[in-house]
């Protein structure tokens, strides 16, 4: 592992016993380390929340008395020895999953493309799911040790910052990012020059420039091409996440994917491997066909050489969500690039042929399918759709034959899992349990616990959310200098529901509101009632969203629903962490079946969050009876004012008979025995089938391996 330059980085002077900080600080790993991320809290605890966390940023404006007064305090030394100990010990061992399950694979590489990573709050280069799911997929790539490298961009500008206004409308707000404050260094080549890697775009040459994160033992590469020499237009091309029209979006999928190849191979990487995590990168085949043409085999030859060695992960349920392109553009990006494949204009543009109302397209996914030979959905719902969907690229078979399968999505449990549930986990799972996160029979000993030990840490992750949520609407009143119409909002021992999630309509944020005055009852029902924290962002040019945002906030607002609901501004992955531990219960209500897979819930039943949801994503492969509720039907309905109004009737139903009742009966110790249960029902039956453990397991296993070692 090579290590990472940071000697000509300028940092408040770090006394010579606590050095290893700065080191530590470019290294992704304390992020899903809580006790790393406390050495830095606890020099300055004030400045650790107004840096927002990031430890490098940290580095530059502590001040050296802080550092002093640490590197002389035994029982700080203590803990960070005992960090470093444990960072040394995770970079060194050779004891690991991969290594035990493929001990002669190590000459392989696999490189996955993403078009973001959601890896910490400070790095702000995400918009959502599939970035979050894209971040913990390198996580724990890097604890099973993969031979394994990610590239993707590093956005300056990141996804928008969420306002919202008096009327409770979405505004949003970018700002810059300083690539000194982040954990972000130059990539360099193996004799050691920082990379630069260059694009053809129509009349001109797009030069994007390749920065290297550390994420424990595994780099990401980022690009970024905001540099000179491009003009104002290209500097701005990877400035902000899904920005632009369809020519900066064209654009930037062709960086991705054809300069992220180049940068890998300037790197001196040659991957055996290549996964292409949703289309945007899927032009990354064609830069691999038109290097095996420029060595003398005809495309075709290419392509079946290609093929075997590509996975493609497809994570969209409808066609909108697929990026295609008009031909006209595809020849004005595209004139010199067919040439080099050997192929003509019409063999090129018949490679991803998609027909649409408005004429033909080139379709990204349909690119990726067609040169890929192992594709995935991400639940075995989402597998079943995918298959329909993309069943016209197979001429001949039926929906089930068609050579799609499904790979559910996890998600990565030290990154998600509450601090207080650990140290549960530690004493109830037995020593090293977070090396067989996906043992199913282990997760059974969650039920040995006592009802009150789990109950007690489950009523304190409430109460410290319910403080957060609560300092977080006050900072936003203060903002607007608007004081809020009920204080406090929320209370500490109230059943508290969570939805947070990106505001596609398809999601159905305000379906719990079409009977308000149903709803208003069962949220003020005075022995048992509920509350309901709302957090998430719509798309910046997705106005229905945005209105169903305005109206979760103005209906929390109405007389009977105020101080009861709340929507918390700037959803990211802190607010998330937050919530996910915190909450009581999970609610999900997709319009079935539209949601491709979801990890949220996920997160939320590794802490005994129990899901309230449609039987959508990958809810259907975890729901027993015993560990959440089913909104509705295991079905789809023709008209979809019928669909809302039957799923609506159901979620009130289970409130009112079910979910309310179970949380609210108590034992002579004040605990909900029967709560308790589902509660760990839920860890048992979803923390190992749902870890990204399994999910990187069933990937290795399914694609990588073959797909790498393959001749």
């Amino acid at each position: 592992m090579t290590r990472l330059d940071t000697s000509q980085l300028l940092f408040t002077p770090i006394p010579e016993r606590i050095e290893r900080l700065q080191e530590l600080a470019y290294n992704l790993w304390w992020s899903w380390h809580p006790e790393a991320q406390n050495l830095y809290r606890q020099i300055d605890p004030e400045l650790w929340e107004l840096v927002y966390h990031n430890p490098v940023k940290f580095l530059r404006e502590v001040r050296q008395q802080r550092f002093a007064e640490a590197s002389t305090n035994s029982a700080y030394l203590e803990q960070y020895d005992a960090v470093m100990n444990a960072f040394d010990a995770y970079m060194h061992t050779k004891d690991t999953w991969f290594n035990q399950h493929y001990p002669h694979a190590q000459e392989q590489q696999i490189a996955y493309f993403s078009a973001e990573f959601g890896l910490h709050e400070s790095l702000p280069i995400y918009s959502g799911g599939l970035g979050i799911l894209s971040g913990d997929h390198v996580k724990e790539a890097s604890d099973m040790d993969l031979p394994f490298v990610a590239v993707g961009f590093i956005y300056p500008q990141g996804y928008f910052r969420q306002r919202i206004d008096q009327s409770g409308w979405q505004f949003a707000e970018y700002h810059k990012m300083n690539f000194a404050d982040v954990s972000a260094t130059p990539a360099l080549t193996p004799d050691g020059h920082e990379v630069v890697v260059d694009v053809e775009l129509p009349g001109r040459t797009i030069y994007a420039k390749v920065y290297r994160i550390q994420v424990g033992r595994v780099p990401l590469f980022l690009m970024d091409t905001d540099i000179h020499p491009n003009n104002p237009q290209d500097r701005e091309l990877s400035a902000r996440l899904y920005g632009g029209d369809q020519e900066m979006r064209i654009s930037q999928e062709i960086v991705l994917g054809i300069g992220g190849v180049r940068a890998l191979r300037k790197l001196g990487i040659h991957p055996t491997a290549w996964h292409m995590n949703e289309g945007h990168s899927a032009f990354l085949v064609l830069e691999l066909a038109r290097e095996l043409v420029a060595q003398g085999m005809s495309f075709k030859e290419a392509v079946e050489q290609i093929k075997p060695h590509t996975v493609f992960t497809t994570h969209t349920p409808v066609p909108a969500g697929n990026d295609a392109f008009p031909f006209p553009m595809m020849e004005k990006f595209f004139v010199k690039y067919w040439p080099q494949l050997g192929i003509s204009r019409e063999e090129f543009l018949d490679i991803a042929r998609q027909e649409q109302e408005w004429g033909p397209t080139f379709a990204m996914t349909a690119l990726a399918i067609s040169l890929s030979t192992y594709r995935n959905g991400v639940s075995k719902l989402h597998g079943h759709v995918a298959r329909g969907m993309w069943q016209w690229l197979f001429p001949g078979k039926t929906q089930d034959e068609v050579p799609i399968t499904s790979i559910t999505n996890g998600v990565h449990t030290a990154s998600w899992l509450a601090p207080e549930l650990r140290q549960l986990y530690n004493a109830a799972l037995g020593a090293n349990w977070e090396d067989r996160l996906d043992d199913m029979d282990m997760w059974r000993k969650i039920h040995d616990v006592p009802d009150k030990t789990l109950w007690d840490i489950r009523q304190q992750l409430r109460r410290n959310m319910v403080q957060f949520a609560r300092e977080r609407t006050r900072q936003r009143f203060t903002t607007m200098g608007q004081p809020p119409a009920i204080w406090p909002v929320l209370e500490d021992h109230v059943l508290t529901l969570g939805f947070a999630r990106r505001f596609a309509t398809y999601k159905r944020a305000t379906l719990m509101f079409k009977d308000l005055e149903r709803l208003k009852a069962i949220l003020n029902n005075p022995r048992r009632p509920i509350q309901i924290i709302f957090a998430g962002k719509a798309h910046p040019r997705d106005d229905p969203g945005k209105h169903f945002i305005q109206d979760v906030y103005q209906l929390s607002m109405q007389p009977g629903l105020s101080g009861r609901i709340i929507f918390l501004e700037e959803y990211d992955i802190a607010v998330g962490r937050e919530l996910v531990k915190g909450v009581d219960v999970w609610l999900n209500n997709p319009r079935r079946p539209h949601e491709a897979s979801g990890t949220s819930g996920q997160k939320a039943s590794l802490n005994g969050v129990p899901n309230l949801s449609i039987l959508d994503g990958w809810w259907p492969e975890a729901y027993n009876g015993r560990n959440g509720w089913a909104i509705g039907e295991e079905r789809e309905y023709d008209n979809q004012d019928e669909q809302d109004w039957n799923d609506a009737q159901s979620l009130y139903q289970l409130l009112e008979e079910e979910v309310a009742p179970a949380f609210y009966e108590r034992d002579a110790d004040g605990v909900s025995t029967r709560w308790m249960q589902i509660c760990k029902e839920a860890i048992a039956t979803c923390a190992p089938q749902f870890s990204m453990r399994r999910m990187i397991a069933d990937y290795t296993n399914m694609f990588y391996m073959p797909a790498a070692t393959i001749t």
